[in-house]
């Protein structure tokens, strides 16, 4: 595929969509094509699957069950958005991608990683991003942060110990990949985030003589 494959990954209230936001512009600024899209979603069926797994009335949801659901949005996702994009040369910038699920249902849900890495690798035919940058804060500060904007679903009504695992699981990702997973700190300010994640991205691309 001739694009570049971004994600930002992190916990609940890193604000992740702001910052693809913010990165999607700047990198629009200077003459890129950006193509910007968000896991669960992306494509209608996508996004009737999102109902279905962050619907605060799923709550008898089994972590297979849920597993199969995110994986099932990504299939869709992939073949509607992400690789007609790559193919069109853009530059991808997805809020989450098959990190997330490691994360959640691997270290969040104790479901095998075996079986995760094995079905992901069937739902994204070993499509990976050529970097990820993980947006990382402590739970408690993140989860204030959604509940002041009142932003609530199904899994941040998990317990703050699911979120402490989920945490651990994003660190040690970052921890076996670090070519790949740029961790930053995203306690500070918007702005003050975005410089980071500019200038890793920004870094990123000139190496790979994107720009």
């Amino acid at each position: 595929m001739k694009g570049i494959f971004i994600s930002l990954e992190g916990i609940e209230g890193t604000g992740k969509s702001t910052q693809v936001r913010l990165l999607a512009g700047l990198l629009r600024s200077r003459g890129l094509s950006v193509t910007e899209t968000a896991e669960p979603g992306g494509t209608a069926i996508s996004l009737r699957i999102r109902e279905i797994l962050l619907s605060l009335e799923s709550t008898g949801m089994t972590p297979v069950t849920e597993l199969l659901l995110y994986n099932a949005s990504r299939v869709q996702h992939i073949a509607e958005v992400i690789s007609p994009a790559l193919e069109r040369g853009d530059i991808v910038i997805t809020d989450r991608f098959s990190d997330s699920t490691i994360a959640y249902q691997g270290y969040g849900r104790d479901i095998d990683l075996k079986l995760i890495t094995s079905l992901d690798a069937i739902a994204t035919n070993r499509l990976r991003p050529d970097l990820t940058v993980l947006l990382d804060i402590d739970v408690e500060t993140g989860l204030r942060r959604n509940r002041d904007i009142n932003k609530e679903d199904r899994l941040e009504r998990e317990d703050v110990s699911f979120h402490e695992k989920v945490r651990r699981g994003f660190i040690s990702l970052a921890g076996k990949e670090p070519d790949r997973i740029k961790r930053i700190d995203c306690s500070g300010g918007i702005d003050e985030v975005h410089r980071s994640v500019a200038d890793i991205v920004t870094a990123f691309l000139k190496a790979r003589g994107a720009v």
